[in-house]
């Protein structure tokens, strides 16, 4: 963090379906601090002409109570445009969201270079740089939850494609002819390891009411979990062949049920990976919870500012 200047402040937006998240985080001269945080009701049912503007007032009163804030980065849950800066399908967002802007208004009502990534990338740079995998040169990053987001990170940086969808770990392919999948294709990690599969893997109602019985020593639901925990180790086992990462971090609402999950996981990758050895990579559940997309949003904004030309103003910074 050395080649930052001594003291700067950067504010991270992660829109959800639910919540808008925000903090304000602080670089000194070798690490990074959570200054401020909070949270608001995300107003989905009044569509992007509603949210946009929204985000932008909670960006404006969050620096009001943090000054000094040089840079904006904004989480996407879905796929995005980097260099326009607008939204191409947020699959959970009523109807969604083909080409709305975001950097580009939410920069202009603040004043301030602002970027888009992806919520999981987010959730990946936040535990690389502050988190389970901080020191980690390399990591491999699973957020489990509605959907399965992942990430890629080698030499210290989050890998995000040309087009931002680097490290798209839910949507590896399993089996060619499984379950169909909400990206289009069938067979995906997401389509065997998402909520509502783990749900009816375990025969209940929720995720979370899967983990309950689970722990509550049901055998159907624990059954389950063993079915699901296979299938990620499956997809972490790939990964592990692929990037040979020194630690992979499991985070999502799904995480919850780690000490569930993480024997059956291991188990998986004892079967399939014999290209490196085992002991050397962690796999380790997520540290910073429901703020991580909010975190890495505003780290993302930062070190994306650093890369830029400090004569771009209020238009998206391409992420690179």
């Amino acid at each position: 963090m050395g080649d930052g200047p001594p003291s700067s402040r950067h504010l991270g937006l992660d829109l959800g379906g639910t919540n808008i998240k925000w903090v304000v985080v602080e670089r000194g001269t070798d690490e990074w601090r959570v200054l401020d945080r909070g949270q608001v009701a995300t107003p989905i049912p009044k569509g992007p002409d509603d949210v946009v503007p929204r985000l932008g007032a909670v960006g404006a009163e969050a620096i009001k109570r943090s000054p000094g804030v040089t840079s904006v980065g904004v989480g996407v849950p879905g796929l995005y445009d980097p260099a326009a800066g607008t939204t191409r399908f947020l699959v959970n967002f009523p109807g969604g969201w083909p080409d709305v802007p975001v950097a580009g208004p939410v920069g202009a009502a603040l004043g301030l270079p602002t970027t888009l990534i992806n919520d999981a990338r987010a959730f990946g740079l936040a535990e690389l740089r502050l988190g389970a995998a901080r020191g980690a040169a390399s990591m491999v990053g699973l957020t489990l939850g509605t959907g399965i987001g992942g990430v890629i990170a080698i030499d210290g940086r989050v890998h995000l494609g040309h087009d931002g969808t680097g490290g798209e770990l839910g949507h590896q392919t399993l089996e060619p002819d499984g379950p169909p999948c909400g990206c289009g294709n069938r067979g995906c990690l997401e389509a065997f390891a998402r909520a509502d599969r783990i749900a009816a893997a375990c025969g209940a109602a929720t995720a979370e009411e899967a983990m309950d019985a689970a722990r509550a020593g049901d055998p159907a639901a624990a059954a389950g979990l063993v079915v699901v925990g296979r299938y990620l180790g499956i997809g972490i086992a790939n990964m592990i062949v692929v990037v040979n990462p020194d630690v992979v971090v499991i985070g999502g609402g799904i995480s919850a049920a780690f000490d569930l999950l993480h024997r059956p996981i291991e188990a998986e990758l004892r079967e399939r990976v014999y290209t490196t050895a085992l002991d050397r990579v962690r796999v380790v559940p997520a540290q910073l919870g429901t703020w991580a997309g909010a975190i890495g949003a505003a780290l993302h904004g930062a070190e994306t500012a650093d890369r830029d030309d400090p004569a771009a103003t209020n238009a998206t910074v391409e992420a690179r």
